[in-house]
């Protein structure tokens, strides 16, 4: 475990900058720039820009000095390197693309919701989540499986399903689904169309759909995708949620996570679909497990 600091070397408002990051973890960087003093805007998703003059000192601190090369390598083996594509101006224009094709005619609706989905403070709630939904509602789609009788409101449902975030169970899929009937009624969507929106948007707070709910399952299933992802990327994920929640002790946050887990694996499947269960289940699995035995170690 170590803080690592690059040269600086990075031109922008009249001086350079170095990159300071953590090799382990998002935690360990934080506490280290707070008793350095450094503000929580310096943060960039991975790592804190900070200006020549305070190099010297963070370095005396115990910031180890890596070349810009390897600082980029040692982040990305600690899967806590956040790539550029990831990143919310990489994002907007593929989003905004994406939202044109589903309600043409539309784009200052789609441009809120971008806006939305890229705010700041979110790290995992991200314009990243939301393609992330989309692309596997897509997967999904192509596999077969069944879309319940409106198969645009699972598209609306994922741009809407966390366009309201404050990390408020209840509250957030509550707004959230007001606001796509507010958009959606304005934009003249089929009433249908906007009351399966709300329903879908709805189930995503507790991600338990009845049997019977082909739609229902098909979003839950693309929302979870993420349990799966390889360890690089889930490590990613699992940093970018408590980075969510850093206003939160770490003890709780351990424990509270620690519970979710618990009852996640504790169901009989993860995932609804036949395609999900196929894909996602074995691997989601094995990366609840490791996460589980390291909050409890």
């Amino acid at each position: 475990m170590a803080i690592l600091i690059d040269p600086p070397m990075w031109p922008a408002h009249g001086t350079v900058f170095s990159h300071l990051v953590s090799d382990s973890s998002l935690d360990e960087l934080h506490e280290f720039a707070q008793d350095a003093g450094l503000p929580h805007r310096a943060f960039d998703r991975d790592h804190y820009d900070v200006p020549l003059a305070r190099y010297d000192d963070l370095v005396a601190r115990g910031a180890e000095t890596v070349s810009a090369t390897d600082l980029v390598r040692r982040l990305v083996r600690s899967g806590l390197r956040v790539p550029a594509r990831q990143r919310p101006e990489r994002l907007d224009s593929v989003l905004l693309r994406r939202w044109n094709q589903l309600a043409p005619g539309h784009e200052a609706t789609g441009e809120a919701l971008v806006a939305r989905w890229s705010q700041m403070d979110r790290h995992y709630h991200s314009g990243t989540h939301l393609l992330a939904v989309l692309n596997s509602l897509e997967l999904l789609r192509v596999e077969g499986e069944e879309q319940g009788p409106y198969p645009q409101a699972l598209d609306f449902a994922a741009w809407y399903h966390d366009a309201i975030y404050t990390g408020t169970p209840g509250r957030d899929e509550d707004e959230s689904a007001q606001l796509a009937v507010t958009d959606l009624t304005s934009m003249g969507v089929d009433q249908a169309i906007i009351d399966e929106t709300a329903r879908i948007i709805l189930l995503t707070t507790t991600h338990a759909p009845e049997s019977t709910d082909a739609a229902g399952k098909i979003f839950m299933d693309a929302d979870l995708e993420v349990l799966a992802r390889p360890e690089e990327d889930y490590r990613r994920y699992t940093a970018g949620v408590r980075e969510e929640y850093r206003h939160v002790p770490e003890d709780l946050f351990r424990e509270g996570r620690a519970k979710i887990l618990q009852q996640l694996l504790d169901k009989p499947t993860l995932f609804e679909t036949a395609t999900g269960k196929r894909l996602w289940e074995d691997k989601a699995r094995e990366n609840l497990r490791r996460e589980l035995t390291e909050l409890r170690a």
